[in-house]
């Protein structure tokens, strides 16, 4: 499958991967993963949200492969993944063990982060055995375990049924999105991002969120309107960091700062002022650094602790 036409120039264009992978999931689903920096430098894996793909990472991508091995992956349905026949949280959860074992040698750590429905795939992946073997650490951006439709406010309504409902129907819709015009920049603006994002930052997630099927978009909307990972997230005993825009419409600040109190091992909420829901886009140094904090301080410096143990 050829690569989505997304923004081709500038800091928020697709980096080339050195190599690419496939990753095969329980049922059969195929996963296209891409590896980007130096071979034996600390792994890091990206997962992205809906209707995005690798090109959401862009801006990480491109700093952290200078001395990272980076990992990032196509949910299925999204960029270079095929359509598949089901969608579900436990279809997260696979997916993402699948990439795990296709591109980390046994019993090799990495940082996992995770944004929207990526956040979604860590909860959802958190109990299997695959993260425990593969995962020192990891970072939720921008995501919520539960009651996506009823907090998110989008829509200029009172919270309550009807806006709930309206926003189910919303998001849910079946129509395609069409060409990225004004117009439709101007609306994923809104929805999606703060209100000071910049505008080469709003047409590359216009062109990469137009580029999703829109079959692809629906499926994975109706999963998302009945998410309950709230069970899960007990589950998720390594060192988590979350980060949020303060402007999120779409997962608003609320669920970050729930998941931060929910989690076992929260090592930090961070709530970006001015930020919406697209915050490796709309911040990519805090996102980036919040990153290689995880990497200092449960990557890098227990690999140089198992060393230290390994010649004493």
């Amino acid at each position: 499958m050829s690569r989505p036409a997304h923004v081709t120039a500038g800091r928020y264009a697709p980096p080339a991967a050195g190599r690419e992978l496939l990753a095969v999931s329980a049922d059969g689903a195929r996963l296209h993963v891409e590896v980007h920096g130096p071979e034996g430098a600390p792994a890091v894996v990206l997962s992205h949200g809906w209707t995005c793909s690798t090109a959401f990472w862009a801006a990480q991508i491109r700093d952290l492969a200078r001395d990272h091995r980076v990992i990032a992956y196509d949910q299925r349905g999204h960029g270079r993944s095929p359509a598949a026949a089901a969608y579900s949280t436990t279809a997260l959860a696979d997916d993402l063990a699948a990439v795990l074992g296709a591109a980390l040698a046994p019993g090799e750590r990495a940082i996992i982060a995770g944004h929207s429905m990526g956040g979604m795939t860590v909860m959802a992946a958190a109990g299997r055995p695959e993260f425990a073997e593969h995962a020192a650490a990891a970072l939720l951006c921008s995501t919520g375990s539960s009651r996506l439709v009823a907090e998110a406010t989008v829509l200029p309504l009172r919270p309550g049924r009807a806006r709930t409902r309206t926003t189910r129907a919303v998001l849910g819709a079946r129509a395609p999105l069409g060409p990225v015009t004004p117009v439709t920049r101007a609306v994923l603006k809104y929805a999606t991002m703060g209100p000071g994002s910049a505008p080469d930052r709003v047409e590359a997630c216009a062109r990469i969120v137009h580029a999703c099927p829109t079959g692809v978009r629906h499926a994975w909307s109706q999963v998302l309107a009945g998410l309950d990972l709230d069970a899960e997230l007990a589950r998720l005993t390594v060192p988590t960091a979350v980060i949020a825009g303060k402007d999120d419409r779409l997962t608003p600040v609320v669920h970050a700062r729930w998941l931060a109190a929910a989690l076992p091992n929260c090592v930090g909420l961070t709530e970006l002022t001015g930020m919406g829901h697209m915050t490796p886009v709309e911040a990519p140094e805090a996102v980036t650094n919040a990153v290689r904090e995880l990497t200092d301080r449960y990557l890098t410096a227990k690999t140089t602790e198992d060393e230290k143990e390994k010649t004493a």
